[in-house]
C-alpha cells in the first residue's frame, strides 16, 4: 500500500543541480579559498539529492596564518581609503547582487536545500544591509565633538578606529545573509576580514566575496578559509582583533571565553533560540495562523529567529489550531529551482536526525502530532514534513531544546501574565512574536518578553528588516548586536582626544590648592544651576 502523507509532494524529485552551477564557476569560486595548492580536499553534497556538489581545498593553520598576514598588510591601506570610496564599492556590490541574483539563488538552493522564496529573502537582506551601511557608515564613523571637562576650555573629540582584522565565522543555514552582512559592516568600518564559512555552504560565501572583489574591493582585504573548527579554530582566534560568530551556544561560550583571555575587545555572538509566539485572545485568528506558518517553517525551520513555541489563549485555542493545521497541511513540500515550493529540505543528515529524535521522543511520551511528523524520503534524503505537536511536557526534549527544524509545539494559557511567564521560561532570548488586534496592547506585552527582538503581528521579518535598529539575543542566545549603529561600531575602537586650552585642573601658581578647590566647587554649582549636563 502506498504511504499517505499529510502535505502535498512536488511533481518530481530533483536529482541534479541547475545548469548555472558549471565546472567553470566551481573552479573560479574554490580557487578563492586561502589554502596551499596541494591541500587536502573535502566534498559537499546537495541536500535535495545527496549527490556530490563541490570539492574544496582544506585550509591548514599555516594557511590561516598566511591569510591573516596578507589581510593585515592590506588593511592598512584599506583603512586609509576614504569612506566615500568604500561607499562606492559597496553600492556597486549591491547592484551586482541584485543583477546576478539567479546565480546565488541556485547556489543557495543547491547547497542548503531551502526554497527559492527563502533564498530570495537573503538577497533582499543583503540589498538592505549594503545600502544601509553604504549610506550611513560616514555618520557613524566620523569624528564626534563631545562635551569637554571644562566648558570652553576643553575641546574633546571622539574618533573611531577600525579593530584591524576581524574573524567572521558564518553558519550554513543562511549562507548569504550570515556570510555577507556582518562582513559588510566590518569592511565599511575599515577592517580586513578573514572568514570561515561552514563548508556545506561555502560556495555561496565565496560567490559573495568574489562579487565584492568585482565591485572593486582591494586584493586581500577579504579572505576565506575552509576547515573544521577543531583544526583551524585556534589560528582564527589567536590572530583575530575581533570575533564575529553565528552558531551554537556551546561554541559561542568557548569563543567568548577565548576572546576574553586575549583581551581583544570581546566577540559578537548570535547563538541558539527557542523562540515563542504569543497569540492573545483578541488576535485576528486568520492572520495569526498565517503568521505562524510564516514564522515556523521558513528554510525548513532552520532559522535562528523562527518560532518553535506557540502560546495560544484558551478562549481561541480550537479555532486557531484548526486554521493553523489546515494551512500547514496545505504547504507544498519538495525540491524545485523556482518559486513553486513552500517548504524545502533540511540541510544535513544530523539535522534530520535531530528533528526525528525530538518528535519521536515527544510522541513516545504522550504528545500528539496534529500535522506532519515524519520524514519524506520519497522527495529526497533530507526532507521532513512541517510538524505541529500538542501535549508537550517538560520531560520531553522538544519542550526546551532547540530543534532547528520544521517543528512547533502548541500550548494554551488563561491569562496574559501566564503567557509571558511561559514565554520567558527559557535560557534563550533571541526573538519572539505577539499577535493582537490592539497594537498598543501587543507592544505592551512585547516589552515584557525576554528577547532581543519582539515582533507584533509578525513573526521575525519586521524586526530583522528594521536594519536601523539593533538585532541580537539575550541570555544563552548571545552577546552583541548586528544592524544599526551597534552593528558597525562594534568593529571599531573608540578613542577620545581632549585638548585642554588656557587653564587646566592644576591651580595657577598664585592660587592655593584650597582656594582652587573652592573655586571649582562654586563652578560645579553654577553649572548645575544653569542646566549644563
Amino acid at each position: 500500500m502506498a504511504t499517505e502523507y499529510a502535505t502535498r509532494p512536488t511533481a518530481s524529485r530533483v536529482t541534479a543541480p541547475p545548469a548555472s552551477i558549471t565546472p567553470a564557476l566551481l573552479k573560479r569560486l574554490t580557487a578563492r579559498v586561502s589554502a596551499a595548492p596541494d591541500a587536502a580536499g573535502v566534498t559537499t553534497s546537495a541536500p535535495y539529492s545527496g549527490i556530490p556538489l563541490a570539492d574544496f581545498p582544506v585550509s591548514t593553520p599555516v594557511d590561516v596564518e598566511d591569510a591573516f598576514t596578507r589581510a593585515r598588510a592590506a588593511q592598512k591601506s584599506w583603512a586609509a581609503t576614504p569612506i566615500e570610496e568604500r561607499k562606492r564599492i559597496l553600492l556597486r556590490y549591491h547592484d551586482l547582487v541584485l543583477a546576478r541574483q539567479d546565480e546565488v539563488l541556485d547556489l543557495m538552493q543547491a547547497e542548503n536545500g531551502k526554497t527559492r522564496r527563502d533564498a530570495f529573502l537573503e538577497v533582499l537582506d543583503i540589498g538592505i544591509v549594503s545600502r544601509y551601511y553604504a549610506r550611513n557608515a560616514a555618520k557613524y564613523l566620523s569624528p564626534k565633538r563631545r562635551r569637554g571637562a571644562l566648558p570652553l576650555l576643553t575641546h574633546t573629540t571622539e574618533l573611531r578606529h577600525p579593530k584591524g582584522v576581524v574573524t567572521v565565522i558564518s553558519p550554513w543555514n543562511y549562507p548569504l545573509s550570515m556570510a555577507a552582512s556582518d562582513t559588510i559592516a566590518a569592511l565599511m568600518a575599515g577592517n580586513a576580514v578573514v572568514q570561515k564559512p561552514d563548508t556545506q555552504t561555502a560556495l555561496t560565501a565565496l560567490w559573495s566575496m568574489d562579487l565584492m572583489y568585482e565591485a572593486g574591493l582591494p586584493t586581500d582585504v577579504w579572505q576565506m578559509v575552509i576547515g573544521r573548527g577543531g583544526s583551524i579554530g585556534g589560528a582564527l582566534m589567536n590572530n583575530a582583533d575581533y570575533m564575529m560568530f553565528t552558531g551554537s551556544t556551546a561554541t559561542g561560550r568557548q569563543i567568548a571565553g577565548d576572546a576574553g583571555k586575549r583581551l581583544i575587545g570581546g566577540a559578537s555572538l548570535e547563538l541558539g533560540g527557542k523562540n515563542p509566539m504569543i497569540v492573545l485572545d483578541d488576535a485576528d485568528i486568520e492572520k495569526a495562523a498565517d503568521g505562524a506558518v510564516a514564522g515556523c517553517f521558513p528554510s525548513a525551520g532552520q532559522l535562528c529567529v523562527s518560532i518553535e513555541r506557540l502560546y495560544v489563549a484558551e478562549s481561541i485555542r480550537d479555532e486557531f489550531i484548526a486554521a493553523f493545521v489546515a494551512r500547514t497541511k496545505a504547504l507544498k513540500v519538495g525540491a524545485a529551482y523556482d518559486y513553486s515550493i513552500d517548504v524545502g529540505s533540511l540541510t544535513t543528515p544530523s539535522q534530520l536526525e535531530t528533528v526525528t529524535e525530538h518528535v519521536g521522543d515527544a510522541v513516545a511520551k504522550g504528545a500528539t502530532v496534529l500535522a506532519g511528523g515524519r520524514a519524506r524520503p520519497d522527495l529526497g534524503p533530507l526532507f521532513y514534513e512541517p510538524t505541529i505537536v500538542t501535549g508537550v511536557t517538560p520531560d520531553m526534549t522538544l519542550y526546551d531544546h532547540e530543534t532547528f527544524g520544521p517543528v512547533v509545539s502548541i500550548y494554551t494559557y488563561r491569562h496574559v501574565d501566564e503567557a509571558i511567564t511561559l514565554a520567558n521560561h527559557s535560557p534563550y532570548g533571541l526573538n519572539a512574536s505577539v499577535w493582537s488586534r490592539n497594537g498598543a496592547r501587543g507592544r505592551a506585552v512585547a516589552a515584557r518578553v525576554h528577547a532581543g527582538t519582539v515582533n507584533v503581528n509578525e513573526a521575525f521579518a519586521a524586526a530583522w528588516g528594521s536594519i536601523d535598529a539593533p538585532m541580537g539575543g539575550m541570555g544563552d542566545s548571545g552577546l552583541g548586536r548586528r544592524h544599526g549603529a551597534d552593528g558597525i561600531l562594534k568593529y571599531t575602537e573608540p578613542q577620545t582626544i581632549a585638548h585642554q586650552r588656557l587653564q587646566g585642573f592644576t591651580p595657577p601658581a598664585r592660587v592655593s590648592p584650597e582656594n582652587w578647590a573652592t573655586l571649582l566647587t562654586r563652578a560645579l554649582k553654577v553649572l548645575k544651576s544653569t542646566g549644563v549636563r
